[in-house]
């Protein structure tokens, strides 16, 4: 099975997208790959903060429900980060020259679109940053922008 370019699975476009490229997906999984370099979004020529950690992750989940669209012939929809859980990182910041892996596993979702994932980050296969990120992704994002109801 060939694998559809990380950006056709994502609500973003240009620099916004800072996922380089689908690893894997299925049902419930996803992982994704991310190389640092001194042109990264966020990078200060030598490292990315750490912090962004949780944005790679918030992408990774993002490209798993753009993933799954596809399969249904949906399009992919926009999401919204709600929160996460126990975010740890155990490095201050990713270095210019790493390669990341982005590992997503949906641990719950419910019919009104809200959803949680159990998430980490590996770097050669240490893992680096963990967290439990929760999301929304409503029917019609018009709808909840404007303070409708959507789900």
């Amino acid at each position: 099975m060939t694998l559809p370019a990380i950006s056709e699975l994502l609500p973003h476009s240009g620099p916004m997208v800072l996922l380089d490229r689908l690893v894997s997906a299925g049902e419930d999984d996803l992982c994704a790959e991310v190389a640092i370099r001194a042109d990264s979004m966020f990078c200060d020529g030598q490292s990315v903060g750490s912090w962004v950690g949780i944005e790679y992750m918030a992408q990774a989940i993002a490209a798993h429900a753009g993933w799954l669209a596809r399969q249904r012939g949906d399009g992919v929809k926009v999401g919204f980060l709600l929160g996460s859980r126990k975010y740890e990182a155990a490095v201050p910041a990713f270095t210019v020259g790493g390669v990341l892996r982005v590992f997503t596993h949906r641990a719950l979702q419910g019919d009104n679109g809200l959803g949680a994932f159990e998430c980490r980050i590996e770097e050669q296969g240490r893992t680096v940053a963990t967290a439990t990120v929760t999301v929304y992704q409503p029917d019609n994002v018009n709808e909840f922008l404007q303070g409708g109801t959507a789900g």
